[in-house]
């Protein structure tokens, strides 16, 4: 087997980059100096223009008018893209690339390629620094020191690697410099891994393995479904995936793609990295929040983590039924119930409007349910009632809502969903029915429950229709294992001709009402589907990567970190908690102690807080400061930290069944571990 080969340089090779760096950043600091003074002279010219404008536009005819304002959107893009430009020119100033190759394409040319954030060119329009995401670029990631291919838009440009070269730059100097000819997964990046983690996570651009640029440079499939272990990048990938086709595909904005993320802890979390990369934040929402929007019945939708905290909590009361409402077997059930309630549904009285205008139950029946059956049940109520509006006030649909008014009064059918939705618990088509009390709860609360507002929405959608996100381009889904079938069902018909990125691992789920065998499962929904893998992992050592592959039983998951001394993992008793976290606390950046459950995270804050500088973490946190923390195992997903407790005591211990809620707390460690037992 062929070991890998990584050279730093020495002598005149890094003095040679020395100096190309010298110039690159005096060619950098000359156009920020310049584009600084073209912008601050276009945007008066601009003022002047729209003052002159305004002046005189009472002796301007419509076609002046017209060629003015033509003129003033042209010049106001042309003066947006050069700020957004100026301002990431400005952001790799003290550190202006990462790489280099040397690439000899088949007429034997050869090309220096310097990679960084942005591109710069010279005077004479020549690629000093390129873009990332460029087409050549990818032979950077993808490739070995040899032969090897890249796709430009003209075709398939084959040639020869001939060098591959990282650097590390600080504060406009170089550090050192690498020239590796098998792979990057050698000093720089073990350099990076062993780091200790930041406030927020940061861009991997410098890293990115082959694997995970596979995905990031998919623009074929329509989606992309990404099962990644733990500490895989998943995350990091989805984001530098949107950096990608934000450069990639022409007229996609920020504003064009949407994240779902598990939190807000979250989401906070990963708000640095497309500013990094020089690209603005997207749009961001929980399915949650996503589900309040659509539900005006209810005030409130049960937050995802605190129906899966009540369970942890020991505060269900009916397992089976909630069960029953997560599971696949529940939408067939409301499917066939809401068929039968559409079949059934029927005027049974003629009636007069204003005493002028008869209507009769059959012509109303006939559009119900042969005319208009194409439509969604209550849609077809609302284009009838434009109909008997439009026919009998001389084309007006004024009296729209009234004919609504009366259809409903004059037939079998109500337009209460709570109603319908209560009554399918009392039809033959539920499998577990709601009891009188469970009944009366659900009448009488503002909050719906989070399983049940899944399925509320479901079969308002099923009578209503599915609304349509048509301005959503891209939706990205991450922890993607703890939604159930139902909400993608839902999201795929919402969004029905977005592009979807979704990224999960199922040994990770909190869920325990419902829990995938494969997330490829969910190709059966999203047509046009590719199924991808990510099996390294980044975040952990190789021992706690050993010790947490034992709670699963896994023996797939390759650890890339290397270590030259083992890290501590122990387990011991409780007892030790203070002594352990100040012995991490003068050791490491970040901190968490990470407990089963948030009623022991709340207990061990209280008895912390007055002798530690410590943080709780719940599921209304807004603010993420990780230095010292203590939250719940199911709020830790997606995050990192340098060192990792896991607590338990008598009272909190983890039950057999729970083995993924173990290994997600376990697996957030970086680089120690401390499990109690």
């Amino acid at each position: 087997m062929e070991s890998r080969c990584s050279m730093a340089l020495t002598g005149r090779d890094l003095e040679l980059e020395r100096r190309r760096l010298k110039e690159v950043l005096k060619l950098l600091d000359d156009k920020i100096a310049r584009m600084g003074k073209d912008i601050f002279l276009d945007e008066e010219k601009l003022q002047d223009f729209r003052r002159y404008t305004w002046e005189n536009k009472k002796s301007m005819d419509a076609q002046e008018l017209s060629q003015a304002n033509v003129e003033n959107d042209m010049e106001t893009n042309n003066l947006l893209r050069e700020r957004e430009y100026f301002k990431k020119l400005y952001r790799i100033k003290d550190n202006p690339y990462f790489a280099s190759v040397v690439f000899e394409d088949e007429d034997k040319k050869r090309y220096s390629i310097y990679l960084g954030l942005t591109y710069l060119k010279d005077e004479d329009y020549g690629n000093i620094i390129y873009d990332w995401r460029s087409p050549i670029c990818s032979i950077f990631y993808d490739y070995e020191v040899g032969k090897c291919a890249y796709a430009a838009p003209a075709g398939i440009i084959s040639g020869e690697l001939l060098r591959k070269r990282q650097y590390k730059i600080e504060n406009r100097k170089l550090l050192s410099a690498f020239d590796n000819s098998i792979s990057i997964d050698d000093e720089l990046l073990q350099e990076v891994l062993a780091s200790d983690s930041n406030e927020k996570m940061k861009n991997i651009v410098n890293t990115i393995q082959q694997e995970q640029n596979n995905v990031i440079r998919n623009v074929r499939d329509k989606t992309l479904i990404v099962s990644g272990i733990a500490g895989s990048g998943k995350t990091s990938v989805a984001l530098h995936r949107i950096a990608f086709l934000l450069y990639k595909i022409k007229n996609l904005t920020s504003n064009d793609i949407l994240i779902f993320s598990p939190n807000q802890i979250f989401t906070e979390y990963i708000s640095n990295v497309l500013p990094e990369l020089g690209e603005d934040n997207t749009l961001q929402t929980t399915f949650n929040d996503y589900l309040s929007s659509s539900i005006s019945e209810f005030s409130e939708v049960e937050p995802f983590m605190e129906f899966i905290g009540k369970y942890y909590l020991g505060e269900i009361s009916n397992f089976d039924l909630i069960t029953y409402k997560q599971s696949d077997e529940i939408i067939k059930d409301i499917e066939l119930y809401v068929e039968d309630y559409i079949k059934k549904a029927k005027m049974i009285n003629d009636f007069t409007e204003n005493k002028i205008y008869d209507v009769f139950k059959e012509d109303i029946n006939d559009l119900l349910h042969n005319r208009y059956s194409t439509l969604p049940f209550f849609e077809r109520v609302d284009e009838i009632a434009t109909k008997l509006s439009e026919n009998n006030y001389k084309g007006s649909s004024k009296k729209k809502l009234t004919y609504r008014k009366l259809i409903f009064e004059n037939s079998n059918f109500k337009k209460d969903f709570k109603d319908i939705y209560l009554n399918f618990f009392c039809s033959d088509f539920c499998k577990i029915r709601m009891n009188d009390k469970e009944i009366r709860e659900f009448n009488k609360s503002k909050v719906i429950g989070y399983a049940d507002a899944l399925l509320f929405v479901y079969m308002k959608c099923l009578l209503e229709g599915f609304p349509y996100e048509r301005d959503i381009k891209q939706v990205v889904i991450d922890e993607a294992q703890d939604y159930s079938y139902l909400q993608y069902l839902i999201i795929s018909k919402i969004f029905r001709n977005s592009n979807f990125t979704i990224l999960g691992d199922v040994n990770q789920t909190i869920n325990p009402y419902y829990k995938y065998e494969s997330l490829n499962v969910l190709a059966d929904i999203f047509k046009q589907s590719k199924c991808i893998s990510l099996t390294k992992t980044y975040r952990s050592s190789p021992e706690i990567i050993e010790f947490t592959n034992k709670i699963l039983g896994l023996n797939h998951v390759c650890a890339i970190r290397k270590t030259e001394s083992i890290p501590l993992i122990h387990r011991k008793k409780s007892s030790y908690l203070l002594e352990d976290i100040k012995y991490l606390e003068g050791k490491y950046k970040s901190v968490a102690v990470i407990t089963r459950d948030s009623k022991t995270a709340v207990n061990l804050y209280e008895k912390l807080k007055d002798e530690l500088p410590i943080s709780l973490l719940n599921s209304q946190t807004e603010e993420f400061n990780k230095e010292l923390v203590v939250l719940p195992a199911y709020l830790a997903k997606g995050l990192e930290f340098d060192s990792v407790i896991v607590f338990s005591d008598a009272t909190s211990k983890y039950q057999r069944n729970e083995k993924n809620l173990l290994y997600v707390a376990c697996t957030r460690a970086q680089h120690e571990l401390i499990v109690y037992s």
